[in-house]
């Protein structure tokens, strides 16, 4: 299978097999007007197999929901076609409007003005409590 190189735009690499599409769709890739190739089951030495995503365009990407959908993403730059950046996600401490609070009661489920704010309160396993209400969420 032949997928072209990209000139200029990222190339979301190392994500775990059979998670490209959750990231595309967290991130609305569907709504660019640029090529997206999504790959997976790639053979990696490192991973046994991974998925990797191409965007030919240089667009803002949320790292916060990166990070906490698979914080072993690597996030390469290319321009003019030679990698110039490569960038490594951690899990971020604050999520703003990634989760969404389950508890009926909190303001975020009743105001909808309001943002949803998430902390991280463990890292292994990763648990994450609303701002407001301090009600759980475990990362995925």
């Amino acid at each position: 299978m032949n997928i072209d190189s990209i000139t200029n735009g990222l190339v979301l690499d190392h994500i775990q097999a059979g998670r490209a599409m959750q990231i595309y769709a967290a991130l609305r890739l569907d709504e660019l007007d640029c090529v997206v190739a999504v790959i997976k089951n790639v053979k990696s030495r490192k991973m046994g197999k991974k998925d990797l995503i191409k965007i030919d365009e240089m667009i803002g990407l949320d790292l916060d929901a990166l990070g906490f959908i698979d914080q072993n993403i690597t996030i390469n730059v290319i321009r003019e076609g030679v990698r110039v950046e490569k960038k490594q996600l951690r899990l971020p401490e604050k999520l703003v409007n990634v989760l969404r609070c389950k508890n009926p009661r909190c303001i975020t489920t009743t105001e909808q003005e309001v943002d949803q704010v998430f902390r991280l309160v463990r890292e292994t396993p990763p648990l994450y409590r609303c701002a407001y209400c301090e009600t759980a969420c475990q990362n995925l």
